[in-house]
């Protein structure tokens, strides 16, 4: 879709200063999803001392349409770097996180999808910030439940897993992942670790319908998702797949009344929410 995008998403610049947390970022060697995938609100956070760190490398080994981060389609993924854990604890700290997101490429290389790697992350999290919150965004890793188990283990705070988007569209726009394999990861997660708060997000105007994104709420709220999110999908550059509409913010307000009344705990639904966007906001809802 070439439509200008609506006033509704354009992109407002607060005045706080981001250099911080690039400083921080550049001197541990560090790599965020907000800087991978492109995201809209990478200025706000970082100007907020905030940041999702992307674990395990910058390529992954996956291919989805809707994704800026660098594929290993031409390059090969590097080995772990075994340092990486205490370096991300290292920032935490350093940036006094209140509420520590890590996630990761998707590691489909590696025999257990990297899920111990997760794990010493978390525990090195916790060791340098103990009263930040911490929450791990997972892939699916391969759907191994040996590899869930590892990471629900960690205890965090939130495990997320992202659906992304209708189980219609998977094949168009996820075609290396499979619904039902995301949606039993949630509910086995919830299943096996039934305190730790489960959460999911998806992104609207990919082509499904308003049927489709409640009828995929109402399967993630049947898993025991605790906490969902949804905002408007943006194409990171003109080579990955197109928008296919701009969801107004009135169809947001009625989606998120929706979301609410099947029973969520949290519920973020906005043009320009992400998953980890004001995690700890969303986090702090959930447990008061």
């Amino acid at each position: 879709m070439k439509n200008p995008r609506p006033e509704w998403l354009t992109i407002r610049l607060n005045h706080a200063d981001p250099l911080p947390v690039r400083a921080c970022l550049r001197e541990l060697n560090l790599t965020t999803v907000c800087a991978g995938a492109r995201c809209p609100n990478r200025a706000e956070c970082y100007g907020n001392g905030r940041a999702t760190f992307m674990l395990m490398g910058e390529i992954c080994t996956r291919r989805c349409r809707y994704c800026a981060v660098p594929t290993g389609e031409k390059k090969t993924p590097l080995p772990l770097d075994d340092d990486e854990p205490r370096r991300v604890a290292a920032a935490a700290a350093r940036l006094k996180l209140r509420h520590l997101v890590i996630t990761s490429v998707t590691r489909d290389d590696l025999p257990d999808g990297g899920a111990a790697h997760f794990a010493r992350t978390v525990a090195a999290g916790r060791e340098a910030v103990p009263a930040a919150t911490i929450e791990i965004l997972t892939p699916d890793f391969g759907g191994d439940e040996a590899a869930w188990r590892v990471a629900a283990a960690s205890l965090p705070a939130v495990y997320n897993h992202n659906v992304e988007t209708v189980a219609r569209l998977f094949p168009l726009i996820r075609p290396q992942g499979d619904f039902a394999r995301s949606v039993r990861q949630l509910a086995w997660v919830k299943k096996n670790s039934p305190r730790l708060t489960t959460k999911s997000g998806l992104m609207v105007g990919l082509g499904e319908t308003a049927a489709e994104v409640l009828a995929t709420a109402r399967e993630l709220r049947a898993a025991g998702v605790d906490l969902i999110t949804v905002g408007q999908y943006l194409p990171p550059t003109d080579k990955h797949y197109p928008a296919q509409r701009y969801v107004t913010p009135d169809e947001f307000a009625r989606l998120r009344e929706d979301l609410v009344a099947l029973g969520f705990a949290a519920v973020a639904a906005a043009p320009l929410v992400r998953s980890s966007y004001r995690a700890e906001e969303t986090y702090a809802t959930v447990r008061r």
